[in-house]
Protein backbone atom coordinates (compact mmCIF):
# COMPACT_ATOMS: atom_id res chain seq x y z
CA UNK A 1 0.00 0.00 0.00
CA UNK A 2 3.00 2.57 0.50
CA UNK A 3 4.28 1.88 -2.63
CA UNK A 4 0.58 3.05 -4.03
CA UNK A 5 0.91 6.17 -2.09
CA UNK A 6 4.30 7.16 -3.80
CA UNK A 7 3.09 6.55 -7.12
CA UNK A 8 0.42 8.76 -6.46
CA UNK A 9 2.77 11.23 -5.04
CA UNK A 10 5.24 11.12 -7.79
CA UNK A 11 2.08 11.48 -10.03
CA UNK A 12 0.99 14.86 -8.17
CA UNK A 13 4.05 15.68 -8.13
CA UNK A 14 4.77 15.45 -11.74
CA UNK A 15 1.33 17.29 -12.59
CA UNK A 16 1.71 20.09 -10.34
CA UNK A 17 5.19 20.59 -12.06
CA UNK A 18 3.26 20.49 -15.68
CA UNK A 19 1.19 23.01 -14.26
CA UNK A 20 3.71 25.29 -13.15
CA UNK A 21 5.90 24.57 -16.21
CA UNK A 22 2.54 25.57 -18.47
CA UNK A 23 2.61 29.13 -17.29
CA UNK A 24 6.43 29.13 -18.10
CA UNK A 25 5.73 27.45 -21.11
CA UNK A 26 3.41 30.60 -21.87
CA UNK A 27 5.90 33.05 -21.12
CA UNK A 28 8.17 31.59 -22.85
CA UNK A 29 6.24 31.26 -26.01
CA UNK A 30 4.58 34.98 -26.05
CA UNK A 31 7.92 36.59 -25.57
CA UNK A 32 9.55 34.22 -27.38
CA UNK A 33 7.05 35.49 -30.41
CA UNK A 34 8.03 39.07 -29.40
CA UNK A 35 11.89 39.24 -29.02
CA UNK A 36 11.80 37.39 -32.36
CA UNK A 37 10.78 40.76 -34.10
CA UNK A 38 14.12 42.42 -32.85
CA UNK A 39 16.47 39.35 -32.95
CA UNK A 40 17.17 36.28 -34.62
CA UNK A 41 15.20 32.70 -33.82
CA UNK A 42 18.09 31.77 -31.95
CA UNK A 43 18.33 34.69 -29.46
CA UNK A 44 14.34 34.98 -29.42
CA UNK A 45 14.08 31.70 -28.27
CA UNK A 46 17.13 32.20 -25.66
CA UNK A 47 15.08 35.41 -24.14
CA UNK A 48 11.51 33.74 -23.65
CA UNK A 49 13.64 31.11 -22.14
CA UNK A 50 15.41 32.98 -19.71
CA UNK A 51 12.22 35.65 -19.26
CA UNK A 52 9.73 32.40 -18.16
CA UNK A 53 12.77 30.96 -15.55
CA UNK A 54 12.67 34.26 -13.78
CA UNK A 55 9.11 34.28 -13.52
CA UNK A 56 8.20 30.17 -12.88
CA UNK A 57 10.99 29.83 -10.03
CA UNK A 58 8.41 31.18 -7.07
CA UNK A 59 5.94 28.65 -8.53
CA UNK A 60 7.98 25.63 -9.23
CA UNK A 61 9.71 25.87 -5.45
CA UNK A 62 6.51 26.33 -3.57
CA UNK A 63 3.68 24.32 -5.62
CA UNK A 64 5.43 21.88 -7.87
CA UNK A 65 7.95 20.65 -5.40
CA UNK A 66 6.39 21.85 -2.27
CA UNK A 67 9.49 23.35 -1.03
CA UNK A 68 8.01 26.79 0.47
CA UNK A 69 9.57 26.79 3.73
CA UNK A 70 13.16 25.09 3.45
CA UNK A 71 14.94 27.90 4.43
CA UNK A 72 17.63 27.18 1.35
CA UNK A 73 15.90 30.22 -0.68
CA UNK A 74 19.79 30.73 -1.93
CA UNK A 75 20.76 27.12 -2.42
CA UNK A 76 17.61 26.86 -4.52
CA UNK A 77 18.23 29.59 -6.87
CA UNK A 78 21.76 29.24 -7.54
CA UNK A 79 21.06 24.53 -8.41
CA UNK A 80 17.36 26.33 -10.18
CA UNK A 81 20.00 28.56 -12.62
CA UNK A 82 22.33 25.77 -13.00
CA UNK A 83 19.45 23.40 -13.77
CA UNK A 84 17.89 26.20 -16.35
CA UNK A 85 20.70 26.37 -18.00
CA UNK A 86 21.30 22.76 -19.09
CA UNK A 87 17.56 22.94 -19.95
CA UNK A 88 17.49 25.83 -21.86
CA UNK A 89 20.78 24.24 -23.80
CA UNK A 90 18.41 21.68 -24.32
CA UNK A 91 15.58 23.77 -25.31
CA UNK A 92 17.74 25.72 -27.70
CA UNK A 93 19.79 22.54 -29.10
CA UNK A 94 16.69 20.37 -29.79
CA UNK A 95 14.11 23.75 -31.03
CA UNK A 96 17.23 24.97 -33.40
CA UNK A 97 18.34 21.03 -34.81
CA UNK A 98 14.38 20.96 -35.34
CA UNK A 99 14.16 24.10 -37.53
CA UNK A 100 17.46 23.18 -39.17
CA UNK A 101 16.99 19.59 -39.96
CA UNK A 102 13.33 18.20 -39.68
CA UNK A 103 11.11 21.93 -40.15
CA UNK A 104 12.83 23.26 -42.99
CA UNK A 105 13.98 20.13 -45.29
CA UNK A 106 10.50 18.14 -44.69
CA UNK A 107 7.96 21.15 -43.92
CA UNK A 108 9.26 23.40 -46.62
CA UNK A 109 5.49 24.40 -47.68
CA UNK A 110 4.97 25.77 -43.84
CA UNK A 111 5.49 29.28 -43.81
CA UNK A 112 8.69 30.07 -41.92
CA UNK A 113 6.60 31.55 -38.73
CA UNK A 114 4.97 27.71 -38.28
CA UNK A 115 8.15 26.15 -38.61
CA UNK A 116 9.56 27.99 -35.81
CA UNK A 117 6.97 27.86 -33.78
CA UNK A 118 7.02 23.97 -33.96
CA UNK A 119 10.68 23.60 -33.44
CA UNK A 120 10.49 25.63 -30.97
CA UNK A 121 7.31 23.69 -29.05
CA UNK A 122 9.91 20.50 -29.69
CA UNK A 123 12.92 21.76 -27.95
CA UNK A 124 10.17 23.33 -24.82
CA UNK A 125 9.17 19.48 -24.82
CA UNK A 126 12.58 18.10 -24.13
CA UNK A 127 13.09 21.47 -22.01
CA UNK A 128 10.40 20.59 -19.97
CA UNK A 129 11.71 16.70 -19.05
CA UNK A 130 15.11 18.10 -18.37
CA UNK A 131 13.74 20.67 -15.95
CA UNK A 132 11.79 18.48 -14.29
CA UNK A 133 14.01 15.65 -13.67
CA UNK A 134 16.98 18.46 -12.59
CA UNK A 135 14.55 20.01 -10.19
CA UNK A 136 13.38 16.76 -8.69
CA UNK A 137 16.95 15.08 -8.30
CA UNK A 138 19.05 18.40 -7.51
CA UNK A 139 17.31 21.94 -6.96
CA UNK A 140 14.72 21.14 -4.35
CA UNK A 141 16.24 18.09 -2.58
CA UNK A 142 18.73 18.23 -0.08
CA UNK A 143 21.75 15.79 -1.64
CA UNK A 144 24.04 17.13 1.84
CA UNK A 145 26.88 18.44 -1.08
CA UNK A 146 26.38 21.91 0.45
CA UNK A 147 26.41 20.78 4.01
CA UNK A 148 29.44 18.65 3.49
CA UNK A 149 31.23 21.19 1.65
CA UNK A 150 30.61 23.97 4.50
CA UNK A 151 31.56 21.75 7.05
CA UNK A 152 34.89 20.78 4.96
CA UNK A 153 35.76 24.66 4.20
CA UNK A 154 34.95 25.54 7.83
CA UNK A 155 37.73 22.97 8.62
CA UNK A 156 40.35 24.06 6.95
CA UNK A 157 39.57 27.77 8.51
CA UNK A 158 40.19 26.69 11.96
Amino acid sequence: MKERGLKTKEVKSLFTFFLTALLGATVNFVTQIIYRKYFNFDTSVLLGYLTATVISFLPTKNYAFSAKGTGNMGREMIKFLVIALVAWGVQVGMAVATLRWVANPYFSSLLLFWREKISHVVGMGFSFLANYFGHKLLTFRSTGMYDKFKARSHRHTE
